[in-house]
């Protein structure tokens, strides 16, 4: 192993957590950040094919991590491979695969995608939700769950565990893959600060639209400023991704809406490296909830 630069210096908690879980497990020396080598277990993890369960685990990094990440130094594609008993350069390829599936991207993997990729594609699309559910019973088989990053709810008990806890995990998971398509950043201001930015759903969760609660081309990376004005109508994006701002902003006299809005109107937000947002449900946004008129 060797010591890998870059992104990971920031500290972002999701990369904590991981270096602290490979730390526990000797894999990662105390201060360094682990690059695997090419030619661990290299020769019997490609002559082994991949299986329903392995695609699943690699679904979810890919929908998770940003993808300037989605190389073998990465380290929850090293904690992943391990419990997949692949080497980190082949779960890489794995997810750059999986890229090239991805209408939403203006560029292409690496065009090896297999029949089984393609079908494990297909039926993410087809149904985020169960797809969800399937990649957390795949990683639990092997020993990888990842942390539940939405705590500021109260637990619920009884009954209403099993479906709470499902719900708030589809969730999670719905925000982390639209905050890394984004890589961490609001899609309007460009603020980094992970505890400020939020996952918004285009088309609202309360408006009864299941196919797309869980499906990250139905989010856009906002700050919690601008999300809550995204929510409430204040705000919206064109057919070309460009800011809208309501009459009920646009047209008052305020210094702060003169900083924090006017001057990303007409502008175009940062689109994301996957997962470009759909351009129907923005379409239902400003039909449906963006307030056109004072």
């Amino acid at each position: 192993m060797h010591v890998a630069r870059g992104w990971q210096e920031q500290g972002h908690p999701e990369q904590l957590a991981s270096e602290e879980r490979l730390r526990s497990r000797g894999l990662l020396p105390n201060g360094e950040q682990a690059v695997s080598n090419d030619d661990e277990r290299d020769t019997p993890s490609r002559a082994r094919k991949w299986t329903r369960d392995e695609l699943l685990v690699a679904l979810g990094l890919y929908l998770r991590l940003p993808f300037g990440q989605l190389h073998r130094g990465q380290l929850e594609i090293i904690e992943a491979a391990e419990r997949l008993g692949r080497t980190p350069s082949a779960l890489a390829m794995k997810l750059v695969n999986l890229a090239s599936l991805d209408d939403s991207r203006d560029q292409e993997g690496l065009r090896n995608a297999s029949q089984a990729d393609r079908e494990i594609w297909a039926e993410m699309q087809g149904d985020w939700n169960a797809t969800a559910e399937a990649i957390a019973e795949a990683e639990v088989s092997f020993g990888i769950v990842p942390a539940l990053e939405i705590d500021d709810e109260p637990f619920p008990i009884g009954e209403d565990v099993i479906a709470s806890t499902k719900v708030r995990r589809g969730q999670d998971r719905f925000r982390r893959a639209v905050l890394s398509a984004y890589n961490f950043h609001c899609c309007i201001t460009r603020l980094a600060e992970p505890h400020l930015l939020e996952a918004a759903h285009i088309v609202p969760w309360r408006d009864g639209d299941p196919p797309n609660r869980l499906n990250p081309t139905n989010g856009l990376c906002l700050s919690v400023l601008h999300h809550r004005a995204f929510d409430r109508g204040l705000i919206a994006l064109d057919s070309d991704f460009r800011l809208l701002l309501s009459p009920r902003l646009a047209e008052r006299d305020d210094r702060f809406i003169g900083t924090a809005f006017t001057p990303f109107a007409g502008k175009q937000i940062d689109l994301p490296r996957k997962f470009s947002p759909n351009p129907a449900l923005l379409a239902h946004h400003r039909e449906r909830i963006f307030l056109a008129s004072g």
